[in-house]
């Protein structure tokens, strides 16, 4: 068989054997994972494509053998460095993988995000999971494919014509000769980069993609029985908790160690390493206990380092740089040729993830490497801030994703995960797990920043839009853990702190801060500041806040010129699938009439600008003498290209519109001039199940274009359909939210 690239396999299972001290493995269900015997299909009707790239994650680790490896029982083992979130990338990883190699889908076992492991392929987030990394995997099969073709050819010594493939084995055809996956590699794995002449398998042709497999985690989920980061239990388990001080500039004035250790009971290890205090204990019981105790016996500093939150907008101004002109630098703005001009502020306060189950982390020093269990959304970059906060050598940390409760953004996971790290160092060979407490969670989380966007806009004698003006006042959108180690809080308050060194991604505050309409004179500025509070990455970054403001303006222009809310927007767009989802959600409203004290209100948003499409209408109630508000019903619209799985697109739609009701009718961080306030479920309220309303959603497929992700694009115009159906229910525009503020 010379000339085909195949090498030795046992990397892989003896990096498991010898670094894995846990595995999670999620079972697979009879039933639930197979629409059937694939088809056998004629290899002449695959597809020859020559790619000008190749996709995604594929660029920076184009190796077959990163992204697959077959099993010695013939399955297949799909490597991707995503984490799953709930979002069913694991699923959808499966789907794609079974259909390029016609396979059943319980013969494909996808692993998720370790390091060492798995391909580098940094963050989940910004809905990239598809294109990045499905869409590696689905061409890493292909390449696959052809080789094991190639290699059954010369085995079986047949032509490639002659050859059929059907769930992991490779036939000939008209004969019972036949190789599964493992005869034709004899132990061996592929080699080679995927090429960008690749043969695709027809789209028609697909058994999986496009279908709604079910989650083969489901069940277990539903009936308790998945095992989460919290559930991770070993012989060595100890048991940690941090005290948090009040703000992020307190100080560790005193601490009584003698006091606190003849109130303690089970304590193994106190660790202070500046203003660093943590506790390990035999016992989770003993671990809460001492914390309060850590509490009692400990001085900190309490200084004023917030404004008035009634002064919030205000304070957000007076801190904030000269403006940057981030689009249309050269748009010239003709403000005297309007015939109606308009301007307009909105406001959206610090929100945040609000993860209903807390943060937990685990690590265990062997006294040469450091293992880390973390539910973070980026393994690798978290192993890069680790090595810095440590000063260790990054290949002597390995990391493994743990499911954790479900967020989506930068959270604190990435943070506990550092604290176990801390004392794992501390206190070597024992496995210290880290578990948040809920007001240590909601005071210390990253928050989506505070935002104003001010607007202004003219008509000409036509009714169309002739010049417009955006001004987005915002702080960071990512500081995730990278290079820079004081992107994980715990560096910052060590004995030698090691303070953030950047301002994180400042793109993310002007996003979709250019409407997706034709607009001759348009022009987007972006007023940065360094803000009072902690923020980061939260669920669409800067477009929930720009869409809300850009398409309640929208209406406004289009009540101001006399015309019809969604014949305005039609009329400013020439992307043929931007009407369409527009057009289907006026479809599935119908004939619905508002009655007396209900309205109708809709928005649309091109995530990006590039990426997905959605559009929704929302019906609300609003009572006339109380004000209160009813959210009756959300009708949505999507398009993301080429569908893998609808029941998952349907899902992360709905669930990002239930995410983003909660921002605009309840959610917001209050705190006070020296700490936040908002630290539990009364203080900061989240949507009850009481508060989610009907949602239909419409999924406009098209296989024919490229795979986008879904998981953000129902987020942005949340908040502009519901004001804009309060608008009309009782006559009064929103500028601040929440609404229920």
């Amino acid at each position: 068989m010379s000339g085909h690239n195949i090498s030795a396999s046992n990397s892989r299972r003896n990096f498991l054997r010898s670094m894995g001290r846990l595995a999670i493995a999620l079972p697979v269900l009879p039933g639930c994972l197979s629409t059937g015997e694939p088809e056998e299909i004629d290899l002449p009707e695959m597809v020859s494509t020559t790619f000008e790239e190749l996709p995604g994650s594929l660029r920076r680790t184009p190796q077959v053998k990163a992204w697959l490896e077959v099993l010695e029982d013939g399955r297949v083992r799909i490597f991707s460095g995503k984490v799953e979130l709930g979002q069913g990338i694991r699923n959808a990883i499966r789907q794609v993988a079974a259909d390029e190699l016609f396979t059943e889908l319980d013969q494909i076992e996808v692993v998720l995000a370790e390091t060492g492991l798995t391909p580098n392929e940094g963050y989940t987030a910004g809905s990239g999971s598809i294109q990045n990394s499905a869409m590696a995997v689905r061409h890493a099969a292909a390449a696959a494919r052809e080789q094991l073709l190639d290699l059954a050819a010369e085995k079986l010594q047949v032509t490639r014509e002659e050859l059929r493939l059907q769930s992991a084995k490779i036939k000939v055809a008209d004969s019972d000769r036949q190789l599964s996956f493992a005869d034709i590699l004899e132990g061996r794995q592929l080699e080679g980069e995927v090429p960008l002449d690749l043969k695709m398998k027809p789209k028609s042709a697909y058994q999986f993609v496009g279908h709604p497999i079910p989650r083969s985690d489901l069940r277990d989920i539903v009936q308790g029985k998945t095992k989460y980061i919290h559930d991770i239990d070993a012989s060595d388990l100890v048991h940690a908790r941090v005290l948090r001080p009040h703000n992020y500039q307190s100080e560790l004035l005193r601490f009584d160690e003698t006091a606190f250790k003849q109130e303690s009971e089970g304590v193994l290890k106190t660790v202070r390493n500046g203003n660093f205090l943590g506790v390990i204990t035999e016992r989770e019981y003993q671990a809460e206990r001492a914390v309060q105790l850590l509490a009692k016996h400990s001085e900190w500093s309490k200084p004023a380092i917030f404004p008035r939150q009634n002064e919030l907008p205000e304070h957000i101004k007076s801190i904030a740089s000269e403006p940057d002109v981030v689009h249309g630098k050269e748009a010239v703005l003709d403000r005297n040729a309007a015939e109606i001009k308009l301007a307009a502020s909105f406001f959206k306060p610090y929100t945040m993830h609000a993860a209903l189950g807390t943060a937990c982390g685990l690590a265990q020093y062997d006294g040469t490497t450091l293992h880390v269990w973390s539910h973070s959304q980026g393994i690798y970059p978290m192993r890069e801030g680790l090595a810095l906060m440590l000063d260790m050598p990054v290949e002597k940390i390995h990391v493994i994703s743990a499911p954790g409760s479900g967020a989506y953004g930068h959270t604190v996971a990435d943070d506990a995960a550092a604290d176990a790290a801390v004392l794992a160092m501390a206190y070597p060979g024992k496995m210290v797990r880290v578990r948040w407490s809920r007001t240590d969670e909601n005071r210390w989380e990253p928050y989506g920043s505070a935002m104003i966007t001010e607007l202004e806009a003219g008509l000409d004698s036509d009714g169309k839009i002739s010049f417009w003006r955006t001004d987005v006042w915002t702080d960071s959108h990512s500081t995730r853990p990278n290079k820079d180690a004081g992107t994980l809080l715990t560096a910052r308050y060590l004995d030698t702190p090691k303070p953030m060194q950047g301002r994180g991604y400042l793109g993310g505050g002007h996003r979709n801060g250019d409407p997706y309409y034709q607009i001759p004179g348009m022009q987007v500025a972006a007023h940065y500041f360094d803000g009072p509070l902690r923020v980061s990455s939260l669920r669409s970054l800067g477009s929930f806040a720009n869409i809300f403001a850009i398409e309640s303006f929208m209406d406004d222009l289009a009540e101001r010129s006399g015309q019809d809310a969604l014949e305005f927007r039609l009329r400013h767009l020439e992307d043929q699938r931007a009407i369409d989802v527009i057009r289907q959600v006026r479809e599935m409203v119908g004939t619905v009439s508002p009655q007396a004290g209900e309205g109708i209100g809709f928005a649309f948003c091109r995530y990006k600008n590039h990426a997905a499409y959605c559009a929704m209408a929302a019906r609300v109630k609003v009572d006339p003498a109380t004000e209160a508000i009813e959210l009756q019903k959300i009708w949505a619209a999507i398009d993301v290209g080429e569908v893998i799985n609808p029941d998952s697109l349907k899902s992360q739609t709905e669930g990002g519109i239930l995410q983003a009701i909660g921002w605009t009718l309840q959610e917001e961080v209050r705190f006070s001039e020296s700490e936040i306030t908002s630290d539990d479920w009364s203080t900061y309220r989240v949507p009850r199940l009481q508060d989610a309303p009907e949602i239909g959603v419409t999924i406009i497929d098209r296989p024919e274009e490229a795979a986008m992700g879904g998981g953000e694009a129902a987020v942005p115009p949340v908040a502009a359909a519901i004001c804009n159906a309060i608008y009309r229910a009782g006559g009064k525009r929103i500028y601040r939210l929440p609404v229920r503020s």
